[in-house]
């Protein structure tokens, strides 16, 4: 007779399960028992399938089906244990914080591509906008200034809202916790009046957010299609890879370098 695959890992599946029930019988003191019990399941084995002995082979199966309930009773706290290891082993609420986890990242990851190319697109385009993602502080005040939306965050979206004289591209779009709450949006307008005459209307409104709150805005310019970012009472001008690598990114939660996500 030739040992297959199958027969090699039938026979490593029989010798880790007399394994982890010697270990088992040997902490609760009674591992001469799994030595009497090997030697019977053994002669069983012998007596049914190997000499083919029918009579004895039937009372054997007999011992075999009432033995499994009585051993089944007498170790049941044995057993409980047994059980109780292999699932702590293979803990379904790890696995599923562990998922968890992994699908809020991608929710991130997804969140965060969609405000970069939106707002790469409308750079190449020169089409204006003004975005707000909030931060720890709330908005809410400004929000009940626009019109609610309370909507899916995606790059589609943003560019609709903002494309030219749709109704909703004068103002400002507010983003919180991966969804777009609130468009045209009237924000306070900075009064500091060191501002390069260049800047516009959205940028003054970008600075004043900023003077008043810790969100991040970002402007884009209609006339130079430049991005703008305004954050902590300054304002400055941005590529797409250090708004990706230094400011969206890290705002999501998203551990990045500059370096590996030029476009």
């Amino acid at each position: 007779m030739i040992l297959g695959i199958k027969d090699i890992i039938d026979i490593l599946l029989v010798a880790v399960l007399l394994f982890a029930m010697y270990r088992v019988l040997r902490r609760s003191g009674a591992s001469n028992l799994f030595w009497g019990i090997i030697a019977f399941v053994f002669a069983w084995l012998l007596v049914s399938y190997v000499f083919n002995l029918e009579l004895t082979g039937a009372l054997f199966d007999r011992f075999v089906s009432v033995g499994a309930i009585a051993l089944i009773v007498i170790f049941q706290e044995e057993i409980r244990s047994f059980f109780y290891r292999i699932g702590s082993q293979v803990n379904v609420e790890r696995i599923k914080d562990r998922w968890s986890r992994v699908k809020q990242m991608q929710n991130a990851q997804s969140q965060a591509d969609a405000i970069v190319k939106a707002c790469q697109h409308m750079s190449e385009s020169q089409t204006g906008a003004l975005l707000v993602i909030q931060a720890q502080q709330e908005l809410t005040a400004y929000e009940d200034t626009g019109e609610i939306v309370d909507a899916i965050l995606s790059t589609r979206l943003i560019e609709n809202i903002f494309f030219k004289n749709t109704p909703l591209h004068d103002g400002a779009l507010i983003i919180n916790n991966g969804r777009i709450t609130a468009a045209a949006c009237i924000l306070p307008v900075s009064k500091r009046t060191d501002l390069p005459k260049s800047y516009g209307l959205r940028h003054r409104a970008a600075l004043g957010l900023a003077e008043k709150s810790d969100a991040l805005i970002i402007v884009i310019s209609e006339e130079t299609g430049k991005i703008s970012i305004a954050k902590s009472d300054n304002i400055k001008h941005v590529t797409i890879e250090e708004l990706r690598a230094e400011y969206i990114q890290p705002l999501f939660g998203i551990k990045t370098e500059i370096g590996n996500n030029k476009q």
